[in-house]
């Protein structure tokens, strides 16, 4: 699944919402989502359908089940910030998110530790 998936608002709201639920069923969905953002059943719903259109949820036999995960979807926010600000250069990133401040140590021996773990992959995860 590699497809660009942008999230509204209104879409991110509700997608942790059921993030922080799940698993439940549309009707609880539609409960917690009525006391929690005073959203209407008719709005829980529609906007339901636009996450299971983009692939992020499935509401099936009224189980609303959970396609790609929060970390999933940080993901791919990320590596579209990072292409879209940076053209795709983590290094420039990497160097605009500290600006000029020290990395701790710990904080160093962390990211040698990605490096390590992700060097070769190609750059395309």
């Amino acid at each position: 699944m590699n497809k660009d998936i942008t999230l509204t608002a209104a879409e991110e709201k509700l997608a942790a919402l059921i993030w922080r639920a799940a698993p439940l069923t549309s009707p609880d969905l539609v409960s917690l989502a009525e006391r929690e953002m005073a959203w209407k059943k008719s709005t829980t719903y529609t906007v339901l359908k636009k996450l299971c259109d983009k692939g992020v949820f499935k509401n099936e036999n009224a189980n609303v089940l959970v396609i790609l995960t929060r970390d999933e979807q940080i993901a791919r926010q990320s590596r579209r910030y990072v292409e879209d600000t940076f053209g795709g250069s983590l290094p420039k990133f990497i160097t605009s998110f500290f600006g000029g401040r020290k990395l701790t140590s710990e904080q160093a021996a962390e990211l040698k530790g990605l490096i390590e773990e992700h060097e070769g992959s190609g750059g395309n995860g």
